[in-house]
């Protein structure tokens, strides 16, 4: 039986025009990239807001803004212009003045520039000239609506020296601060001395170690529910309520109620904790740790660390460069939790001290 034209035109019809229009949608040119939308800091709260008691905006020093392609940095710089150490023998009153010296500290996970408040002026009394400053989305840094990545951290480390005009400068983070550091040290070696401290540092976790309730709530439909207003206006009420003058005044305790008052308040703090667990440099930087060479590392850690597991701290030596690890160092704190900096800053201070 010959074949029928008109099965040929009606298969012709029905194939050759959803073709063109794939073509067509595959082929066309893209729309230009929307500007990423920036959500403010704990600076457009109102005065009589509890953060301005906890973190105030002139909480260290030398504090200023800058304007980087994904929001204002708040940062602060402390200590001489010269940055000249000042080397206290324990044994002696004799001082050694040395070269240059620059420290950059980068705060953790939650809790912003804060968690530096005993460690960055005690440096800076010794001579160092000090940089501390907030990460995005938290603190007073701007938090764009963007997935807070590696690349998101360590390019706003790069821009903020770039702005300072610092050359290079050591290294010490706490925390995904640690994360931070070693991503840093890894893409932008020029930048960093010889020297990086590590302290309760994450970078190398696995996702089992992160608890359950962590990942739920970092899920994008349960951040999607929690942004709503009635939410936050409840959540605003409770921490109201429950972030007493008492507790303010507190000084040991004022960590706590700052996560509180960033989730309660900033509508970009807790996607960017959600992003940075699930997509930032708390995990996966054990090949950043191989671009380590000619440097020294020392890494603290405590031995009851309830959210960075002690065992990482080892890992993290023998991942080094042999070179690196013969001039690396570990010191651990025996029964200390993860947030050395404030239970033990004295010690960490010392320490950082003695290694640099």
């Amino acid at each position: 039986m010959p074949p029928n034209p008109f099965q040929f035109l009606t298969l012709s019809l029905l194939v050759i025009p959803p073709l063109l229009i794939a073509t067509y949608l595959l082929a066309s040119f893209p729309h230009p990239p929307e500007p990423i939308y920036v959500h403010e800091s704990l600076a457009s709260l109102p005065l009589d807001a509890k953060s301005w008691s906890i973190y105030p905006e002139d909480f260290f020093a030398g504090g200023a803004y800058v304007s980087l392609p994904y929001g204002r940095v708040r940062y602060w710089v402390l200590g001489p212009e010269t940055g000249q150490k000042v080397r206290h023998d324990l044994d002696c009153d004799r001082r050694a003045f040395n070269r240059e010296f620059k420290v950059v500290l980068i705060h953790g996970l939650s809790i912003p520039a804060m968690i530096w408040r005993d460690v960055a002026p005690e440096l800076a009394s010794r001579g160092f000239r000090v940089l501390v400053y907030d990460l995005y989305g938290r603190g007073y840094s701007d938090a764009p609506q963007t997935t807070y990545d590696v690349k998101l951290y360590t390019v706003q480390l790069a821009l903020l020296m770039q702005h300072l005009r610092w050359d290079k400068a050591k290294v010490a983070g706490v925390s995904m601060g640690g994360g931070i550091a070693m991503a840093f040290t890894a893409q932008f070696p020029h930048l960093v001395d010889d020297k990086v401290v590590l302290i309760a540092s994450a970078g190398l976790m696995e996702a089992t170690d992160i608890s359950r309730t962590a990942k739920f709530m970092s899920s994008p439909l349960v951040q999607t529910m929690t942004s709503n207003v009635p939410v936050r206006k409840y959540l605003q009420r409770l921490i109201t309520k429950n972030t007493t003058s008492g507790v303010v005044a507190e000084a040991k305790k004022t960590e706590d109620p700052i996560v509180r008052l960033q989730s309660a308040h900033l509508t970009g703090y807790n996607a960017a904790i959600s992003s940075s667990l699930r997509d930032g440099p708390i995990r996966g930087q054990a090949s950043s740790l191989e671009g380590f060479a000619d440097r020294a590392v020392l890494v603290i850690h405590g031995t009851n660390d309830k959210t960075v597991n002690a065992r990482y701290a080892p890992l993290i030596l023998s991942l080094l460069p042999p070179t690196t690890q013969e001039r690396s160092r570990l010191l651990t704190f025996e029964g200390a939790g993860h947030d050395l900096t404030i239970s033990h800053a004295q010690e960490v201070t010392h320490a950082m001290l003695d290694f640099f």
